[in-house]
C-alpha cells in the first residue's frame, strides 16, 4: 500500500498575508482559492510537489462555543497554535531570503544536537515554520 500526505492544514488570520507569505516569499503556487461568504480557503504547495498545505479561517467550525472559538483564536496569536516542517537543499539562502522578507525569525540556522541543520519564523498568523537542511 503506498500512502501518501496529500494535505496538511494550517489557520491563516488574513489571506492576503499569507498568500504574501506563502506564494511571494516562499515561491509557494496557489492551487485553490475558495471563498465562501466572507472566508478564504488557500491551498498553496512547492512549484511541482505533490504535498499541499490548506491554509484556513480558523475557529470556524460550529461546533465548538465562543469560549473555545477565543482560545483557538488566542493561541493561534501567541504562535502556539499550528506548526510545519519543511525541508531544503539551501537552507542559508531560504533563511536570508525569509529574513529580508521580514518574517518573524525564531532560530537562525543552528546545528542541532540531534543531527540536523534547521531554522524557524513564523507566518503571517504565527504558525511556526520549521526548515531542515537536506
Amino acid at each position: 500500500m503506498d500512502i501518501d500526505i496529500h494535505h496538511a492544514f494550517l489557520p491563516h488570520t488574513g489571506a492576503e498575508a499569507a498568500l504574501g507569505f506563502y506564494r511571494d516569499l516562499l515561491g509557494f503556487e496557489l492551487r485553490q482559492d475558495v471563498g465562501y461568504q466572507d472566508m478564504r480557503w488557500l491551498t498553496v504547495a512547492p512549484a511541482g510537489g505533490s504535498t499541499s498545505i490548506v491554509l484556513h479561517p480558523p475557529a470556524v467550525d460550529p461546533g465548538i462555543t465562543d469560549t473555545e472559538r477565543q482560545t483557538i483564536l488566542d493561541l493561534i496569536a501567541k504562535g502556539a497554535y499550528g506548526a510545519i516542517t519543511l525541508s531544503t537543499d539551501d537552507l542559508e539562502a531560504l533563511f536570508d531570503r525569509v529574513q529580508a522578507g521580514g518574517a518573524d525569525i525564531v532560530q537562525e540556522p543552528t546545528d542541532q544536537d540531534y543531527g540536523v541543520r534547521d531554522c524557524a519564523f513564523r507566518d503571517p498568523a504565527g504558525n511556526l515554520i520549521r526548515v531542515n537542511q537536506r
